[in-house]
């Protein structure tokens, strides 16, 4: 690492406790500054979920004219490898190097393949925006190239946080790990914020040009910052030869399933983060084409709903630390999304940005509330060695969720739309924020259903 990084790491950490969340996490085994540039790789996958469901499904729709169902479907690619991050975990807690690492392969895997992903991304854009000679291809082309590009970003991102927060556990001490993996989220808000700040400047006059310099320049970054982040991180140890005792998958999965109601959580978790992600590849659109709002300021507000879960982090690790029930910390978060959703609904008929933006800024506070208490009631109740496992499915369970909801909230709002289109219903009955408010009141049903299962959990730690 050189100097100007070391002194950067340096004078961050040197804020304290008081500025910094989680900053109490830090340990003399494991000081902050070896902390923060670990959870480096979360800034980077912060960026990626940036231009994925923040930039590019705004461009997508309302500059290159592509159905809003294709972008969710798209964007929501990423959950058909979700599931795997269950047996990554796993994989990683019994991985048997030659060079004495188990996290630090998989990390360097996930990197390359988000890599991959973002470099061929602006070639594919190029292709379905039709620019150049590109026009020639057929559309399918375009379509299957972005498709790939998105899987393969989304892929990265789900091996990189699975074995990376595993990883954190590894370094911190028992009683501080959920405190160690909150620092981790925190940095991947952070990463989103400035992403978005950053992302939202370059792209203020808006050109494919420049979105184009924008996902090369990311690509970039995404290796800086994740080479960065594991470099003499994990300690080599002698490699040992996997004996024949070791459980398998399905024995290990059996044995957390068994534990703390555990399938009763990941339901929940379910439920509340469908609630809180069917809207993600609408708001930047409803901000566009009902607001007015350009593309600059739509990019904003990745950086809104970042600082919402931020805030949100901050406040429930603070209750948390005194005792707090996890559970009841994830039924506030849920119970602050509803209000949310209202305030996004009224800002069309009432013309009121200010609505929006407010509902924008509770969404990420109610769901940084909901995703720490999910969070540590996980890390508690895992069984002792399966930390990796116990952090996939929690991240499994969370991202198949989001891309079930992402990939819906596009689809219903189309189906509205079609609706309004082929005059089945009375004239007037839908308008242009109709498909939109559809959704956000469907995620209102969600929170409320999110709320009823939090309850059940409540009673049984009773």
């Amino acid at each position: 690492m050189n100097r100007v990084t070391k002194k950067l790491m340096q004078s961050w950490s040197n804020l304290g406790p008081r500025y910094l969340p989680f900053a109490d996490a830090a340990s003399d085994d494991l000081p902050l500054s070896r902390l923060l540039r670990l959870s480096l790789f979360q800034a980077s996958a912060g960026m990626a979920l940036v231009l994925l469901v923040g930039t590019l499904n705004r461009v997508m729709i309302v500059e290159l004219h592509v159905p809003a169902s294709i972008v969710s479907v798209m964007i929501s690619l990423p959950i058909i490898f979700a599931p795997f991050r269950a047996l990554i975990g796993f994989r990683s807690d019994n991985h048997k190097s030659a060079l004495g690492w188990r996290r630090v392969p998989y990390i360097w895997m996930g990197t390359l393949v988000q890599f991959g992903g973002l470099s061929i991304m602006p070639f594919a854009l190029l292709v379905l925006s039709g620019g150049g000679q590109s026009h020639q291809a057929p559309v399918w082309i375009g379509w299957v190239a972005s498709g790939l590009a998105f899987l393969l970003v989304g892929a990265g991102i789900h091996i990189t946080q699975t074995v990376g927060l595993a990883l954190a556990t590894d370094l911190a001490p028992e009683a501080d790990q959920p405190k160690v993996v909150g620092l981790m989220y925190v940095m991947q808000l952070l990463g989103m914020i400035v992403s978005a700040l950053v992302f939202g400047w370059a792209l203020n006059e808006f050109s494919p040009a420049k979105l184009i310099q924008v996902i090369q320049a990311s690509a970039l970054i995404t290796i800086v910052l994740n080479v960065i982040s594991l470099w003499k991180q994990e300690p080599r140890s002698a490699t040992q030869k996997k004996s024949a005792g070791e459980p398998s998958f399905l024995d290990s999965w059996r044995t957390f399933a068994q534990g703390g109601n555990a399938i009763r959580r990941l339901v929940a978790l379910g439920f509340g983060t469908m609630a809180f992600s069917m809207n993600e590849v609408l708001l930047e659109p409803y901000g566009g084409q009902i607001l007015d709002m350009s593309v600059s300021d739509t990019t904003m507000l990745t950086a809104i709903l970042a600082v919402g879960g931020l805030i949100g982090f901050s406040w429930a690790s603070r209750v948390l630390s005194k005792g707090t029930d996890p559970f009841y910390m994830a039924s506030i978060g849920a119970l602050v999304g509803i209000p949310a959703f209202i305030l996004i609904t009224l800002s069309a008929p009432l013309a009121l940005k200010a609505l929006f933006l407010m509902g924008t800024f509770l969404i990420g506070f109610g769901g940084g509330l909901f995703s720490h208490g999910t969070l540590t009631a996980t890390m508690q109740l895992a069984p002792s060695k399966q930390r990796g496992l116990a952090l996939g499915a929690w991240g499994a369970v969370q991202a198949t969720a989001a891309g079930i909801a992402i990939g819906l909230g596009g689809i219903i709002r189309d189906l509205i739309v079609a609706i309004g289109s082929a005059n089945w219903l009375p004239e007037g009955v839908i308008g242009p924020a109709t498909g939109y408010s559809f959704v956000y009141c469907l995620e209102i049903g969600l929170l409320i259903a999110t709320i009823f299962s939090m309850t059940t959990l409540l009673s049984k730690k009773k």
